[in-house]
């Protein structure tokens, strides 16, 4: 194709996914040769080799079984990178503490997957936690694995805020978007549909408060959706986080309103509410943390807060139809 080049963008496109096929096949051939290997090693039946080979076996079923989960990834957006924002509910600094309890999990689990995690906006709390927190991610298949995550989280546990220290119930709503390319994302979005404002970045005082109107906030007429970005040092940055935010947002609301439309045919729709939680975390008066969605539970509430998130993450893949959305 001799005019491939001539259009930079979709030329891009295939490169991309040209990579991606190649890093993946690569990554099976490489686990076809290791297996083959270790096979040989094997044969040799020498007993001062065993333990290094039942260590290298277990290395090999664990690579097996995170390509395997991977290959469950077939949604429109799954190879995309997320964003994923978390959102105080009712219940005053509770619910603001469970919230930045919810962002240092998230951030955990990108930590052990190697993804990149960068706060591009974040309220906080009166007293405590953060009222909301906005995060780009960075990574293969960053939002196919955070997509289960969208929902409604409840936390149980005595308050260390309640002087009487009480059992209360915090809910915090955590929402992934798919963060698409212009060329991907399917939506137009006209400039004189959007209202651009810039401010003074907010911060804990001293040398945090930003001098100069950096920050941007971005409302979509059309729609409503409101977009803030404050945590780049630069307008510029600020504005291009936003518009990417909002590009996000208008490709998931397209994509709601079509499954919309497709569960009112099928007789199926049922709205979503605020309270109906997907997984609960119950601290006190027992240890347990239970997707609501696949009944899946484990007793270790703190190896969860501390981001082992890739069972429930799992176990809900494969209870969504092979993984598709």
């Amino acid at each position: 194709m001799p005019d491939f080049w001539n259009d930079s963008v979709s030329a891009q496109r295939v490169m991309k996914n040209v990579s991606s096929l190649r890093s993946e096949v690569d990554g099976w051939n490489a686990i076809k040769q290791q297996a083959h290997d270790l096979a040989e090693l094997a044969k040799l039946d020498d007993e001062s080799l065993r333990a290094e080979l039942e260590a290298e076996i277990q290395k090999l079923e664990r690579e097996l079984q995170k390509r395997s989960f991977a290959a469950m990834l077939s949604g429109p957006f799954d190879h995309d990178d997320a964003i994923l924002a978390i959102h105080a509910g009712a219940g005053g600094t509770d619910s603001q503490d469970w919230a930045e309890m919810l962002e240092r999990m998230y951030l955990r689990w990108c930590e052990s997957r190697g993804f990149t995690a960068e706060i591009l906006d974040t309220t906080p709390g009166e007293e405590a936690g953060i009222k909301s927190v906005t995060i780009s991610v960075s990574g293969q298949f960053a939002f196919g694995y955070l997509r289960s995550e969208k929902g409604v989280h409840r936390l149980v546990r005595l308050s260390p805020f309640d002087a009487a220290h009480r059992r209360h119930t915090s809910f915090a709503l955590v929402e992934v978007l798919p963060q698409v390319t212009m060329d991907e994302a399917d939506v137009e979005i006209n400039p004189g549909d959007v209202k651009i404002d810039v401010f003074r970045s907010s911060g804990a005082g001293g040398q945090n408060v930003q001098k100069n109107a950096t920050a941007v906030r971005l409302t979509h007429i059309p729609t409503g959706i409101v977009v803030t970005c404050q945590n780049e040092r630069s307008q510029t940055q600020n504005r291009e986080f936003a518009m990417r935010i909002l590009r996000a947002r208008l490709v998931e609301l397209k994509h709601a309103e079509k499954e919309e439309e497709r569960a009112v045919l099928r007789g199926e729709y049922t709205k979503a509410e605020w309270g109906s939680q997907i997984r609960s975390y119950v601290l006190h008066p027992y240890q347990m943390v239970k997707d609501h969605r696949t009944d899946f539970q484990v007793g270790n509430t703190q190896s969860v807060l501390d981001g082992d998130l890739d069972a429930f993450m799992e176990d809900h893949l494969k209870n969504t139809a092979g993984g598709k959305k």
